[in-house]
C-alpha cells in the first residue's frame, strides 16, 4: 500500500482544485448531479439500516449502524471523480492558496457544483420515496411504510432548530462535519489504492454521521425526502409529529437548516482543513517546486 508524506496530500489536494476549477460548467453540474445522487444513496440506505434499531440495541448502536453504511456515497463520489460541493469546500481554496488561482474560479466551481448535487439528490429522493419507502395498491394509493416515516421523522429533527442557540447548535454541527468529510477527502488523496481509499474514507464519514452532524448536500436528500413522504402520510400518520414545533416544509428545509448548514460546511472545510493545512505546510509545498 503506498502511502504519500503529509506534504504530498497537501499538494495533491491544491492540484485537484486546479483540475476542478478548470472544468466547463456543465461538467461542473453533470459530475454534481452523480455526486449529489451518490451521497443520496448513503443517506437512503442510513435511512433503511437504521430503522427500528434503537428500539432494540439503544440509539448509540442505531447511530453507529446509520454511520456505517452511509460512507458509501463519498466513496463512490472519490473513486468515480465526481464533484461534491462540501469536498470542494477545501479543494478549491487549496488550489487558489498554491496555483493563485483567482477566487472567482472558486466560487463558480462552488455554485455550479452545487446546482448539480442538489438535482441529484432530489432525483434519487423521488426514487426512494415511491420506491422503497411505500408501498402502493391497485387503485394507486399509497402506504407509507416504516422506512417512509423513518424519513419523514429524520426531515422534521433536522428543520426543528428553534431559537437563537438552536441554530447556533446546527451551525456548529455543520462546521464539525465538513471538517471530518475534508479529512476524509485528504485521507483518500494519501493512497494510491481502492482498499486504502476505501478505509481512509469509511472512518471520518462513519464518524460525522455517527456523531450527529450535518452535511448540507445528504440534508438535500434527507430534507425532500421527508417533505414528499409526508405528503402520502395519513392523518394518524402525521399526527405523531403534532408536538413539532416548525413544519416541514419546502422554505423550512432552507431556513432552518439547508442555509445555515452550508455556511458552516464552508467554514469546516475552508478553515479547519484548507487554511490550517496550507499554513503548516506552505514552507515544503514551496520546496516540491
Amino acid at each position: 500500500m503506498v502511502f504519500h508524506p503529509p506534504v504530498q496530500i497537501v499538494a495533491k489536494a491544491g492540484d485537484a482544485g486546479k483540475y476542478k476549477v478548470g472544468l466547463p460548467w456543465w461538467n461542473m453540474i453533470m459530475r454534481g448531479f452523480m455526486s449529489g445522487a451518490y451521497i443520496a444513496m448513503g443517506a437512503g440506505l442510513a435511512t433503511v439500516c437504521g430503522t427500528g434499531v434503537a428500539d432494540f440495541l439503544g440509539p448509540g448502536f442505531a447511530a453507529l449502524i446509520r454511520g456505517a453504511v452511509f460512507p458509501v456515497g463519498l466513496i463512490i463520489t472519490i473513486l468515480t471523480g465526481a464533484e461534491l460541493f462540501t469536498g470542494d469546500a477545501m479543494l478549491a481554496p487549496m488550489a487558489a492558496f498554491i496555483h493563485k488561482i483567482s477566487w472567482a474560479q472558486v466560487l463558480n466551481l462552488w455554485v455550479w457544483v452545487y446546482v448539480g448535487n442538489f438535482i441529484g439528490s432530489i432525483v434519487y429522493a423521488y426514487l426512494m420515496v415511491y420506491g422503497p419507502y411505500t408501498s402502493w395498491d391497485a387503485s394507486g394509493t399509497a402506504t407509507v411504510g416504516a422506512f417512509g416515516t423513518t424519513a419523514v421523522a429524520i426531515a422534521w429533527g433536522k428543520v426543528n432548530y428553534a431559537g437563537g442557540m438552536a441554530m447556533w447548535s446546527l451551525f456548529l454541527k455543520a462546521v464539525g462535519c465538513n471538517w471530518l468529510v475534508n479529512l476524509a477527502v485528504l485521507l483518500g488523496i494519501c493512497a494510491d489504492d481502492a482498499v486504502g481509499k476505501f478505509f481512509g474514507i469509511w472512518f471520518p464519514i462513519m464518524a460525522f454521521v455517527a456523531s450527529g452532524l450535518e452535511h448540507s448536500i445528504a440534508n438535500m436528500f434527507f430534507i425532500p425526502a421527508g417533505i414528499m413522504t409526508k405528503g402520502l402520510m395519513t392523518p394518524d400518520q402525521l399526527a405523531v409529529h403534532a408536538s413539532k414545533v416548525v413544519d416541514l416544509n419546502w422554505v423550512t428545509m432552507w431556513t432552518n437548516n439547508v442555509i445555515l448548514v452550508t455556511i458552516g460546511n464552508i467554514v469546516g472545510g475552508l478553515l479547519f482543513v484548507g487554511i490550517i493545512y496550507w499554513v503548516a505546510f506552505r514552507k515544503e509545498i514551496a520546496a516540491l517546486k
